[in-house]
């Protein structure tokens, strides 16, 4: 079992939603000429409770999902486990997800991370809008450069407010609210 697990979900057939699975494409390609990457890839239309079973032996956890209200392009944050109302439905929430664990395994669960990229359209049968697409290769070279160098937990010591600062991660044309 791979120590990350990177959890990409959206519906590719709702435009800018397949965000998350074609993040998950792109990087395991991207990954794929990296020599011991400890990397597990795992893809869905939505979170669902059983999925608190794929966290179980992860060192952390990266969930990637388009989100219409982040700041463009992207927000990188901690997550903790939380009961909310979205445990009982059919689209859980990655916060959920956590509690699930927790609650099933009477542990903690491993850290966990969600990358939400924005997206503008998500209708049925919507293109991923070119907005989305510039979104997305900015969330990549994050991705990239926050896997190849930051191994275990040292994630939670570059974002101490959930955040990745500019002076860690910098690049051009990144105007994430934690690069301002």
């Amino acid at each position: 079992m791979a120590g990350l697990l990177v959890f990409g979900y959206g519906n590719p057939s709702r435009g800018d939603d397949a965000l998350g699975p074609l993040f998950l494409e792109a990087l395991q390609i991207r990954l794929a000429s990296s020599p011991g990457v400890d990397i597990e890839f795992l893809q869905d239309f939505q979170l669902q409770i059983e999925h608190a079973l794929d966290l179980a032996g992860r060192d952390r956890v990266l969930f990637v999902d388009a989100h219409v209200g982040c700041p463009p392009p992207f927000r990188f944050e901690r997550l903790v486990p939380q009961r909310d109302g979205s445990y009982t439905t059919h689209a859980v929430s990655p916060q959920a997800l956590l509690e699930v664990y927790r609650r099933i395994n009477r542990d903690e669960p491993p850290p966990a991370y969600l990358l939400s990229i924005r997206g503008e359209r998500f209708d049925l049968g919507d293109a991923l809008s070119r907005s989305a697409e510039s979104n997305l290769e900015s969330a990549l070279r994050f991705a990239e450069v926050l896997i190849g160098a930051t191994p275990g937990t040292a994630w939670d010591a570059l974002c101490p407010r959930g955040e990745i600062r500019n002076t860690a991660f910098p690049w051009p044309g990144c105007s994430a609210r934690c690069c301002r």
